[in-house]
């Protein structure tokens, strides 16, 4: 009875024994080793690189007013329903007292000896506007229709010449037409205003 008693204590403590030894492993080059601090897995955050560098966007580009008064301009194209031909047109009107600037000029000739004059002028730094209001002309204010993207629109008829002004942005549009007679130089004037006016709107 006694030896029965004797094994059944020492089973009871080698299985004391061994489930206190369960959370080690087995490895006896590391048993004895003290397990890593909790905190050191949570203290090695992963590095983040910063974030890339954009490059600032391009500034946008001025846009050149010479340029503008050279597209501004009639071409040859758009008064070739008048008959005419390019000839060395002279300015006159308005056009001779027109503010300095940097100008860009084209004329034309009627068969019958009429001229015709498209100047466009480029005012950086300042109002076209404000150069079309301050303009004097001599000779009768010619009233024509208001015209669509235009900041500043005049126009006068001195004798058989006729003068309109038209104003966007930093660019003044100058057209004038010498004719036989005042009524031909106005309509003549009044016909091509549209088409000054479409140049000169598609500028920036």
């Amino acid at each position: 009875m006694r030896h029965r008693q004797v094994l059944a204590v020492a089973a009871v403590a080698l299985v004391g024994l061994t489930a206190g030894c369960g959370h080690r492993p087995n490895n006896l080059e590391t048993y004895y080793d003290d397990p890593a601090p909790a905190g050191d897995a949570a203290s090695a955050a992963p590095v983040v690189p910063p974030p890339a560098e954009h490059p600032a966007p391009p500034s946008p580009s001025v846009p050149d007013p010479r340029a503008a008064a050279s597209a501004a301009l009639l071409s040859d194209e758009d008064v070739a329903d008048e008959g005419v031909a390019p000839g060395p047109g002279k300015a006159s009107g308005c056009l001779s007292g027109l503010a300095p600037g940097e100008r860009r000029s084209a004329s034309w000739v009627y068969p019958s000896g009429s001229g015709l004059t498209h100047e466009v002028t480029a005012y950086p730094g300042r109002s076209g506007a404000e150069v079309v209001a301050a303009t004097e002309c001599a000779g009768q204010v010619l009233s024509v229709p208001a015209q669509p993207g235009v900041t500043g629109l005049r126009a006068w008829c001195d004798g058989s010449t006729c003068t309109v002004l038209a104003a966007k942005g930093e660019l003044v549009s100058a057209l004038s037409v010498v004719a036989s007679t005042p009524a031909r130089a106005a309509d003549a004037a009044k016909r091509l205003l549209p088409r000054v006016v479409a140049k000169l709107a598609a500028q920036p």
